[in-house]
């Protein structure tokens, strides 16, 4: 059975039982806990604990999804980008997943994925698993769960298991979790292979899984109103064991190229290519865009990765593979036939092709390659940690990741100290990394400056449209600096027609107040935010609104600081527009001294 079917078979059999289904989240997440999505109950997290799922409006779906849904849900895991190569770890993945908010349990969901295996697919399951209970956290065993397995199938053989196997959750910095279940069946080798995670969300825990295994003083599991599923299983496994292979890169899942690489290149490396043209494809198709940080630094580790194989082994012809990947996935996601793909793909492999040689010799000639070195090679020449260490051989071997790390993170401190610098060496009343003043006069005008940013971005995204996002942004006593998604130039019309909603925004003296509200209901609100950053889970909404008719001009999520109203910001002036990379723009503007009040 191929896996468009596989797909298909899941969604129909839960619509059929009275699920919603849910297209697919984006790979970059509304949760601001993580950096990329990581699986199916990422976009459904609030549902399991204040959002109403009757009667909040889902933004895919543009209605309530219910109290139960189904979904298949695009992830990436970069916790395993080092383990890729082997037969069974990947970086990005297919999960598969029904959950519900209340409205059934583990009597329903163990007869759901028990029906769907072995009566929808004809599987034969090997065993489960089950929570054989901790005293310390006040679960106990779930002997209802071995029961309802019993009831199914009296022969079935049921395993007891602990915390680190069968307990899920939280994600993130807080969040639901509870015992689960697990369904192993066998592929064409005759291992078993865990193909199905079913997790009874009993519980709340207001902190991280680290917090809750260390058992942190002050944090406990508190019951829900509400109990939950929410289920995870992994398409590629599924389709492993339906397909009767013997791992994952044999399904049909991954581009049938890689079969035709020559016998001479091992097969990690075939399995290494197969797994980041996935990765490259998806996250492209989702907006991600190489550079140093964050996701923008996952998709540029396993893009230059697969360049460096390239460079190594010319027959292999990575952009063909991506090619397969958009063909393989084109039916169910159709955001992958996005012809950008290629072409930004193409624009890193060109900007990688000048260094990567000589990169490599320079690697040969290292006597000794410490984290300081490797750094040195990262820095100038854009080699990947992973590179390094697998092609300095023996020279390497003592180098680890997290020195490498430390490495980088000291750079980044150097940086730092390089910009206070151009403040005359003397100290900073406000630093957060965005807005710097050195003194009071300093700090009134960067606060107009970073209010007027505010109006900034919502002014662009009036004239250039909701795609508009920020990507970086920083103030001095001189301009501000605002970096922002956008494909191409601006016109000088488009231009005028934001500087001119900035300054009437300004002119209409809105208030700039705010309220501290639960972070996703600052997002139900429509309040922009940064993916990338972090938020607790109690934030600032900062809106520029009419006092009368409480109509918001702007409406974001920051910690301040702000003017109180905006004709206390003054003239708005942008300076110039620029290219920052590929899809992000920059415009310098600055703000003529407000008027007296």
């Amino acid at each position: 059975m191929d896996a468009l079917s596989l797909r298909k078979r899941f969604l129909e059999f839960f619509e059929q039982r009275g699920h919603t289904i849910v297209p697919s989240s984006s790979l970059v997440p509304d949760d601001p806990s993580v950096l990329l999505t990581t699986a199916g109950m990422q976009q459904f997290k609030p549902y399991y604990a204040e959002l109403d799922p009757e009667k909040t409006i889902h933004p895919s779906i543009g209605k309530p999804v219910g109290l139960n849904v189904a979904s298949c849900q695009k992830s990436f895991r970069t916790s395993d980008i080092d383990e890729v190569g082997d037969e069974s770890h990947l970086t990005f993945f297919e999960m598969l997943g029904n959950f519900s908010f209340g409205g059934y349990f583990k009597k329903e969901a163990i007869a759901y994925a028990h029906e769907f295996l072995t009566k929808e697919l004809g599987l034969t399951i090997a065993f489960v698993t089950v929570f054989e209970g901790k005293d310390s956290i006040g679960v106990p065993k779930d002997e209802e769960s071995i029961a309802l397995w019993k009831s199914l199938d009296p022969k079935l053989r049921v395993e007891e298991q602990g915390m680190e196997d069968v307990f899920w959750g939280p994600t993130g910095s807080s969040g639901p979790c509870g015992p689960t279940t697990e369904i192993y069946c066998k592929n064409a080798a005759g291992q078993d292979i865990e193909v199905w995670n079913i997790v009874f969300n009993q519980y709340f825990y207001p902190g991280s899984r680290e917090e809750l295994d260390a058992g942190v003083a002050g944090k406990k599991l508190e019951l829900l109103k509400k109990p939950g599923v929410d289920t995870g299983m992994g398409l590629e496994r599924l389709a492993m064991v339906a397909q009767k292979t013997d791992s994952v890169f044999e399904t049909d899942l991954f581009p049938p190229g890689i079969v035709l690489i020559p016998q001479d290149i091992e097969d990690r490396i075939k399995r290494i290519i197969a797994d980041h043209a996935r990765a490259t494809v998806f996250l492209l198709a989702d907006g991600v865009r190489p550079s140093n940080k964050e996701a923008g630094y996952v998709l540029r580790r396993v893009v230059r990765r697969m360049l460096v194989y390239q460079f190594l082994y010319p027959s292999l012809r990575v952009e063909s593979f991506l090619k397969e990947v958009q063909e393989l996935f084109g039916k169910f996601y159709p955001e992958v036939k996005n012809t950008e793909i290629i072409f930004e793909f193409k624009k890193e492999e060109e900007k990688f092709q000048g260094t990567l040689e000589r990169g490599l010799k320079e690697l040969q000639r290292q006597d000794v390659i410490d984290a300081a070195a490797a750094f040195r090679l990262y820095e100038s020449f854009g080699l990947p940690y992973e590179i390094i260490k697998e092609f300095g051989k023996e020279r390497a071997r003592e180098l680890m990741r997290e020195d490498f790390e430390k490495e980088f993170e000291k750079h980044q401190e150097i940086s730092r100290a390089g910009k206070e610098g151009k403040f005359g060496g003397h100290g900073l009343i406000l630093d957060t990394g965005e807005l710097k003043a050195a003194n009071e006069e300093e700090l009134q005008v960067v606060t107009r400056l970073h209010t007027a940013t505010h109006l900034l971005q919502a002014a662009l995204r009036k004239v250039l449209g909701e795609g508009v996002h920020q990507a970086g942004s920083d103030i001095t006593p001189e301009r501000t600096r605002f970096d922002f998604t956008f494909d191409r130039k601006l016109t000088d019309e488009e231009v005028r027609q934001v500087e001119l909603s900035v300054n009437e925004a300004i002119k209409q003296n809105l208030d700039m107040g705010y309220k501290e509200i639960p972070f996703h209901k600052a997002v139900a609100l429509g309040a922009l935010y940064s993916p990338r950053e972090k938020y607790p889970d109690v934030v600032k909404v900062y809106s520029a609104q009419n006092p009368e008719t409480g109509e918001a001009f702007s409406r974001e999520l920051c910690g301040g600081p702000h003017v109180e109203h905006t004709l206390s910001i003054g003239k708005f002036h942008i300076l110039k527009q620029e290219s920052v990379g590929a899809g992000v723009r920059r415009i310098r503007a600055r703000v003529e001294e407000a008027p007296a009040t």
